[in-house]
Protein backbone atom coordinates (compact mmCIF):
# COMPACT_ATOMS: atom_id res chain seq x y z
CA UNK A 1 0.00 0.00 0.00
CA UNK A 2 1.27 3.43 -0.72
CA UNK A 3 0.51 6.17 1.39
CA UNK A 4 0.46 9.67 -1.15
CA UNK A 5 1.62 12.69 0.93
CA UNK A 6 -0.73 15.44 0.05
CA UNK A 7 1.85 18.23 0.87
CA UNK A 8 4.35 16.91 -1.23
CA UNK A 9 2.38 16.45 -4.37
CA UNK A 10 1.58 19.95 -4.22
CA UNK A 11 4.84 21.22 -3.86
CA UNK A 12 6.07 18.94 -6.66
CA UNK A 13 3.77 19.59 -9.80
CA UNK A 14 3.87 17.45 -13.17
CA UNK A 15 5.88 19.13 -15.64
CA UNK A 16 3.50 21.13 -18.59
CA UNK A 17 2.36 20.26 -21.36
CA UNK A 18 4.10 21.71 -24.89
CA UNK A 19 2.33 24.79 -25.63
CA UNK A 20 0.24 24.54 -28.52
CA UNK A 21 0.36 20.87 -28.25
CA UNK A 22 -2.37 18.68 -27.25
CA UNK A 23 -0.12 15.80 -26.65
CA UNK A 24 0.86 15.25 -23.12
CA UNK A 25 4.25 15.29 -22.29
CA UNK A 26 6.70 12.90 -22.52
CA UNK A 27 5.24 12.47 -26.00
CA UNK A 28 5.40 16.05 -27.67
CA UNK A 29 3.44 16.43 -31.05
CA UNK A 30 5.34 16.66 -34.10
CA UNK A 31 7.21 14.92 -36.14
CA UNK A 32 10.80 13.48 -35.54
CA UNK A 33 13.81 13.97 -38.34
CA UNK A 34 14.12 11.01 -39.94
CA UNK A 35 17.74 9.94 -39.83
CA UNK A 36 20.23 7.62 -42.05
CA UNK A 37 23.32 6.98 -42.18
CA UNK A 38 24.24 9.69 -44.60
CA UNK A 39 22.90 12.16 -41.39
CA UNK A 40 25.54 10.53 -38.99
CA UNK A 41 28.34 12.75 -37.65
CA UNK A 42 31.76 12.67 -40.25
CA UNK A 43 33.94 10.93 -37.94
CA UNK A 44 31.15 7.73 -37.44
CA UNK A 45 30.50 7.72 -41.07
CA UNK A 46 34.63 8.07 -41.38
CA UNK A 47 35.01 4.89 -39.46
CA UNK A 48 32.14 3.01 -41.08
CA UNK A 49 34.16 4.04 -44.29
CA UNK A 50 37.17 2.31 -42.81
CA UNK A 51 35.75 -0.49 -42.44
CA UNK A 52 34.57 -1.41 -45.34
CA UNK A 53 38.68 -2.09 -46.20
CA UNK A 54 39.52 -5.78 -45.80
CA UNK A 55 42.23 -6.48 -42.97
CA UNK A 56 42.53 -9.85 -44.11
CA UNK A 57 43.63 -11.87 -47.32
CA UNK A 58 40.74 -13.71 -49.14
CA UNK A 59 40.50 -17.56 -50.61
CA UNK A 60 41.61 -16.42 -53.92
CA UNK A 61 43.52 -12.68 -53.78
CA UNK A 62 45.39 -10.91 -51.10
CA UNK A 63 44.51 -7.98 -49.13
CA UNK A 64 46.42 -5.67 -50.95
CA UNK A 65 44.82 -6.68 -54.09
CA UNK A 66 40.59 -6.57 -51.66
CA UNK A 67 41.96 -3.17 -50.64
CA UNK A 68 42.05 -1.82 -54.52
CA UNK A 69 39.32 -3.21 -55.42
CA UNK A 70 37.71 -1.79 -52.25
CA UNK A 71 39.19 2.00 -53.59
CA UNK A 72 37.47 1.16 -56.88
CA UNK A 73 34.48 0.61 -54.98
CA UNK A 74 34.54 4.10 -52.99
CA UNK A 75 35.49 5.73 -56.20
CA UNK A 76 32.76 5.07 -58.96
CA UNK A 77 30.09 4.27 -56.49
CA UNK A 78 30.22 4.68 -52.88
CA UNK A 79 30.97 8.62 -53.50
CA UNK A 80 28.43 9.30 -55.73
CA UNK A 81 25.80 8.39 -53.36
CA UNK A 82 25.28 11.86 -51.38
CA UNK A 83 27.12 15.11 -50.33
CA UNK A 84 28.31 13.04 -47.20
CA UNK A 85 29.54 10.20 -48.90
CA UNK A 86 31.51 12.11 -51.23
CA UNK A 87 33.42 14.33 -48.58
CA UNK A 88 33.92 11.12 -46.82
CA UNK A 89 35.17 8.96 -49.64
CA UNK A 90 37.88 11.98 -50.90
CA UNK A 91 39.04 11.91 -47.82
CA UNK A 92 40.16 8.72 -47.46
CA UNK A 93 41.16 8.60 -51.40
CA UNK A 94 43.18 11.42 -51.43
CA UNK A 95 44.94 10.22 -48.54
CA UNK A 96 46.04 6.82 -50.04
CA UNK A 97 46.91 8.43 -53.32
CA UNK A 98 48.70 11.29 -52.13
CA UNK A 99 52.67 9.94 -51.84
CA UNK A 100 51.63 8.30 -55.63
CA UNK A 101 50.53 11.57 -56.87
CA UNK A 102 53.57 13.52 -55.16
CA UNK A 103 55.71 11.16 -56.34
CA UNK A 104 55.50 11.61 -60.42
CA UNK A 105 55.36 15.29 -59.94
CA UNK A 106 58.54 16.14 -62.35
CA UNK A 107 61.06 18.09 -60.93
CA UNK A 108 61.19 21.64 -60.74
CA UNK A 109 57.60 21.68 -60.67
CA UNK A 110 55.86 21.58 -57.53
CA UNK A 111 52.85 20.52 -56.27
CA UNK A 112 50.29 21.83 -53.30
CA UNK A 113 46.97 20.00 -53.96
CA UNK A 114 44.66 20.29 -51.02
CA UNK A 115 46.18 22.45 -48.58
CA UNK A 116 44.59 23.42 -45.70
CA UNK A 117 44.18 27.52 -46.71
CA UNK A 118 42.25 26.37 -49.83
CA UNK A 119 38.75 25.72 -47.45
CA UNK A 120 37.54 28.99 -49.06
CA UNK A 121 35.03 28.30 -51.69
CA UNK A 122 33.52 30.79 -53.99
CA UNK A 123 29.95 29.04 -53.71
CA UNK A 124 28.06 28.33 -51.35
CA UNK A 125 28.94 24.22 -52.13
CA UNK A 126 31.55 23.34 -49.27
CA UNK A 127 32.54 20.62 -51.41
CA UNK A 128 33.69 22.88 -54.19
CA UNK A 129 37.37 24.67 -53.56
CA UNK A 130 39.53 27.59 -55.54
CA UNK A 131 42.15 24.78 -55.27
CA UNK A 132 42.79 24.23 -58.93
CA UNK A 133 45.61 21.43 -58.45
CA UNK A 134 42.90 19.86 -56.85
CA UNK A 135 40.81 18.73 -59.58
CA UNK A 136 43.83 17.09 -61.32
CA UNK A 137 44.35 15.22 -58.01
CA UNK A 138 41.38 14.08 -58.32
CA UNK A 139 41.23 13.06 -62.06
CA UNK A 140 44.80 11.37 -61.08
CA UNK A 141 42.91 8.89 -58.33
CA UNK A 142 39.79 8.24 -60.87
CA UNK A 143 42.38 6.84 -63.17
CA UNK A 144 44.80 5.62 -60.84
CA UNK A 145 42.16 3.00 -58.94
CA UNK A 146 40.96 2.18 -62.63
CA UNK A 147 44.34 0.93 -64.00
CA UNK A 148 44.99 -0.83 -60.37
CA UNK A 149 41.21 -2.57 -60.66
CA UNK A 150 42.60 -3.87 -64.29
CA UNK A 151 46.18 -4.69 -63.55
CA UNK A 152 44.71 -6.97 -60.61
CA UNK A 153 41.85 -8.55 -62.68
CA UNK A 154 43.89 -9.39 -65.86
CA UNK A 155 47.73 -10.20 -66.15
CA UNK A 156 46.94 -9.46 -69.72
CA UNK A 157 46.30 -5.86 -68.86
CA UNK A 158 49.42 -3.61 -69.73
CA UNK A 159 49.55 -0.81 -67.64
CA UNK A 160 49.03 2.47 -69.87
CA UNK A 161 51.65 5.13 -68.63
CA UNK A 162 50.69 7.66 -71.59
CA UNK A 163 47.20 8.24 -69.16
CA UNK A 164 49.11 10.18 -66.83
CA UNK A 165 51.19 12.08 -69.34
CA UNK A 166 48.92 14.87 -70.25
CA UNK A 167 48.36 15.49 -66.68
CA UNK A 168 51.87 15.66 -65.39
CA UNK A 169 53.32 17.40 -68.41
CA UNK A 170 50.54 19.78 -68.97
CA UNK A 171 48.02 20.02 -66.27
CA UNK A 172 49.50 19.41 -62.84
CA UNK A 173 52.11 22.42 -63.83
CA UNK A 174 49.01 24.46 -65.44
CA UNK A 175 46.64 24.51 -62.65
CA UNK A 176 49.79 24.40 -60.16
CA UNK A 177 50.84 27.95 -61.60
CA UNK A 178 46.92 29.40 -61.37
CA UNK A 179 46.94 28.61 -57.59
CA UNK A 180 50.73 30.69 -57.43
CA UNK A 181 48.98 33.03 -59.00
CA UNK A 182 46.25 33.13 -56.76
CA UNK A 183 48.59 33.11 -53.70
CA UNK A 184 51.22 35.90 -54.97
CA UNK A 185 48.17 37.59 -57.02
CA UNK A 186 46.01 38.41 -53.32
CA UNK A 187 49.74 39.17 -51.84
CA UNK A 188 49.96 42.01 -53.71
CA UNK A 189 46.19 42.92 -53.80
CA UNK A 190 45.38 42.34 -57.42
CA UNK A 191 43.78 39.42 -57.47
CA UNK A 192 40.57 38.02 -55.29
CA UNK A 193 37.97 35.24 -54.68
CA UNK A 194 34.36 36.10 -55.54
CA UNK A 195 32.01 36.31 -52.61
CA UNK A 196 30.02 33.26 -52.28
CA UNK A 197 26.98 35.17 -52.87
CA UNK A 198 28.30 37.11 -56.33
CA UNK A 199 25.50 38.26 -58.33
CA UNK A 200 26.03 36.99 -62.38
CA UNK A 201 28.54 35.10 -63.71
CA UNK A 202 32.40 35.51 -63.35
CA UNK A 203 32.44 35.69 -66.91
CA UNK A 204 30.36 39.04 -67.13
CA UNK A 205 31.88 40.82 -64.07
CA UNK A 206 33.67 44.24 -64.39
CA UNK A 207 37.11 43.52 -63.67
CA UNK A 208 39.51 46.67 -64.55
CA UNK A 209 38.24 49.74 -66.59
CA UNK A 210 39.52 50.69 -69.90
CA UNK A 211 39.26 49.52 -73.46
CA UNK A 212 36.50 46.94 -74.53
CA UNK A 213 35.81 47.06 -70.37
CA UNK A 214 32.59 47.98 -69.02
CA UNK A 215 32.90 51.37 -66.49
CA UNK A 216 30.04 50.86 -63.54
CA UNK A 217 29.11 54.36 -62.43
CA UNK A 218 27.02 55.99 -59.71
CA UNK A 219 25.37 59.41 -59.48
CA UNK A 220 26.43 60.78 -55.74
CA UNK A 221 24.52 64.06 -55.25
CA UNK A 222 24.23 65.16 -58.94
CA UNK A 223 27.93 64.21 -59.36
CA UNK A 224 29.07 61.04 -61.24
CA UNK A 225 31.48 58.96 -58.91
CA UNK A 226 33.21 56.17 -59.92
CA UNK A 227 34.20 53.06 -58.49
CA UNK A 228 37.23 51.81 -60.02
CA UNK A 229 38.64 48.34 -59.11
CA UNK A 230 42.39 47.23 -58.29
CA UNK A 231 41.98 43.55 -58.68
CA UNK A 232 40.88 40.67 -60.41
CA UNK A 233 38.43 37.74 -59.13
CA UNK A 234 40.19 34.14 -59.55
CA UNK A 235 37.39 33.03 -61.35
CA UNK A 236 38.07 35.14 -64.61
CA UNK A 237 41.90 34.17 -64.73
CA UNK A 238 43.39 31.08 -66.20
CA UNK A 239 47.22 29.98 -67.47
CA UNK A 240 48.15 29.13 -70.85
CA UNK A 241 50.76 26.76 -70.55
CA UNK A 242 53.85 26.11 -73.18
CA UNK A 243 57.32 24.29 -72.17
CA UNK A 244 58.70 27.71 -73.34
CA UNK A 245 56.11 30.36 -72.62
CA UNK A 246 53.46 31.09 -70.38
CA UNK A 247 50.54 33.46 -70.36
CA UNK A 248 47.37 35.26 -67.62
CA UNK A 249 44.50 34.92 -69.83
CA UNK A 250 41.38 36.94 -68.68
CA UNK A 251 37.72 36.24 -69.61
CA UNK A 252 35.29 38.55 -69.69
CA UNK A 253 31.57 38.21 -70.93
CA UNK A 254 33.05 35.29 -72.35
CA UNK A 255 35.52 36.01 -74.47
CA UNK A 256 39.32 35.25 -73.81
CA UNK A 257 42.18 37.40 -74.04
CA UNK A 258 46.03 36.98 -72.83
CA UNK A 259 46.46 40.39 -70.88
CA UNK A 260 50.67 39.06 -70.03
CA UNK A 261 53.04 36.37 -71.01
CA UNK A 262 56.17 35.91 -69.96
CA UNK A 263 59.23 33.73 -71.23
CA UNK A 264 60.15 30.42 -69.88
CA UNK A 265 63.61 29.78 -69.04
CA UNK A 266 64.78 25.69 -68.88
CA UNK A 267 64.03 24.48 -65.59
CA UNK A 268 62.66 27.18 -64.39
CA UNK A 269 60.53 26.93 -60.86
CA UNK A 270 56.89 27.69 -61.46
CA UNK A 271 56.91 30.05 -58.51
CA UNK A 272 59.65 32.34 -61.08
CA UNK A 273 57.03 32.51 -63.66
CA UNK A 274 53.75 33.35 -61.20
CA UNK A 275 55.53 36.07 -59.87
CA UNK A 276 56.30 37.88 -63.11
CA UNK A 277 52.86 37.22 -64.09
CA UNK A 278 51.76 39.02 -61.01
CA UNK A 279 54.29 41.54 -61.78
CA UNK A 280 52.54 42.13 -65.23
CA UNK A 281 48.95 42.13 -63.69
CA UNK A 282 49.87 44.43 -61.74
CA UNK A 283 50.88 47.02 -64.11
CA UNK A 284 48.29 46.14 -66.60
CA UNK A 285 46.16 47.23 -63.82
CA UNK A 286 47.24 50.24 -63.50
CA UNK A 287 47.28 51.42 -66.76
CA UNK A 288 44.04 50.62 -67.61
Amino acid sequence: MVIIDEKMALAAPPPPYVPGSSAPPPFPCGRRQSTSISTLPPNLLLQIIHMTFPQTAGFDEGTLERQRKTLYWLTYHLRLVNRSFYVACMHVLRSSYLPAYTSLIRAPYTSDPFPMSSTTTSSDNPVDTVQRETRVFDLFITLKTREDMFMDASELHLGREELFKDLFDLMQPRSRLEDLVRYYGMREGVVHISPPNASGSSSTIPIAYGSGINRPSGVVGGNTKVHEQTSVPFSALSISFSLRRVGLVLTTSGRKRTISEVTRVPNEKLEVAAKKLVKQLKVWLGST
